[in-house]
């Protein structure tokens, strides 16, 4: 296993973000009456099975039909419920992407669209459960938000904050063992959007906001911008660059990925003039594609790379495996900060003369 990273069953529980994810739904099914579930005999997978198991009058297992699905959930939708949809992100994304189109998106209707299994965290099933192109496909839809939470307690915020957001949401979890971010047990702590200190671990925050993100650590040399699973790997390359390198690097969890939080993206460009994007994702279309049309329109020269999934179909084997050999581990994202910094750009620090 690369990084050296090992998981004992009490430790996958404590990471599973699709646990949280459970817990978070019962929780707002138990204060809300008009919350209703859906699966596509995935229940057990995706987590939404204990949704089922509190409130078996409010979920609805339509079988092996995710185009259905969407379409029962938009007909619930119309009625003044709010139906939670949860399904593996390659479904939702690609096999259901008419009904999600047309059905929910067009109408602007209220349903809740829990994506698990992204990115290449089912790696060993193989390129038909790999979801690399979900981001890319889902925040060109119209009226839809596109959230891609770091770890559990992050996610469960992400869901509450769905809830109370009208119209479409787009939740991408993982299939589980993340290593944790965000501390659930003070997570009526820190306000998102804030400075958590350069420890990490920060609170959660009641005031999670979807469409700012979360700066996790200041610095003023470079800015990594991750989302999901790459935001704890961003965080571990910045304490080791610091460590070992004496480098200052910023790092931004990008939950949001639309709205997306322009401001940041600004301030990042003006106070570090260098910009990382790390996804568990295709680089064409995801995190860094949505960072480079914001800053693009700065009109501001600062060097900027993306990582990700090249533009290929991935290779098949371990979640943290795929993510070492395409570069998005903490060792490729700290050796891709090093090439960074080795380049020069403009010498002065005038922006005056800038277009």
């Amino acid at each position: 296993m690369s990084g050296g990273l090992t998981f004992t069953m009490l430790d996958a529980a404590k990471m599973s973000t699709a646990e949280v994810y459970g817990a978070a739904l019962c929780e707002l099914g138990a204060e809300h009456r008009d919350v209703v579930a859906l699966s596509a005999d995935l229940a057990k997978s995706t987590k939404i099975g204990t949704f089922g198991e509190k409130f078996p009058d409010r979920f609805f297992n339509v079988g092996i039909a995710e185009q259905n699905m969407f379409g029962v959930a938009a007909g619930l939708a119309k009625t003044g419920l709010v139906p939670f949809v949860s399904t593996f992100a390659i479904f939702t994304s690609m096999r259901g992407l008419d009904q999600v189109h047309t059905d929910i998106c067009y109408q602007n209707l209220n349903v809740k669209m829990i994506a698990t299994h992204a990115g290449l965290s089912f790696g060993q099933a193989g390129s038909t459960h790999h979801c690399t192109e979900d981001i890319a496909i889902m925040r060109s839809m119209a009226n839809l938000t596109v959230i891609a939470p770091a770890d559990g307690a992050s996610t469960g915020r992400a869901v509450r904050a769905a809830y109370e957001r009208k119209g479409p949401v787009y939740i991408r979890i993982n299939r589980g063992f993340d290593q944790i971010v965000y501390d659930g047990e003070a997570s009526d702590g820190a306000a998102a959007g804030s400075a958590a200190g350069s420890d990490g671990g920060p609170a959660a925050g009641k005031n999670f906001e979807i469409g700012k993100a979360i700066q996790l650590k200041d610095g003023t040399d470079l800015t990594i911008i991750a989302c999901g699973s790459c935001v704890w790997r961003a965080l571990e390359a910045a304490r080791m660059l610091e460590k070992t390198d004496g480098l200052s690097v910023r790092v931004l969890d990008m939950h949001t990925i639309k709205p997306i939080d322009k401001e940041a993206i600004d301030r990042a460009i003006k106070e570090t003039r260098r910009v990382i994007t790390v996804e568990d994702h295709n680089v064409i279309g995801g995190l860094g594609g949505a960072v480079a049309e914001v800053a693009a329109e700065t009109g501001k020269s600062f060097s900027f790379a993306r990582l990700g999934i090249p533009d290929c179909f991935s290779l098949i084997g371990q979640h943290e495996d795929l993510l070492a050999h395409y570069g998005i581990d903490e060792n490729g994202i700290a050796a891709a900060v090093r090439e960074m910094m080795g380049k020069d750009f403009e010498a002065d620090e005038n922006w005056d003369d800038e277009v």
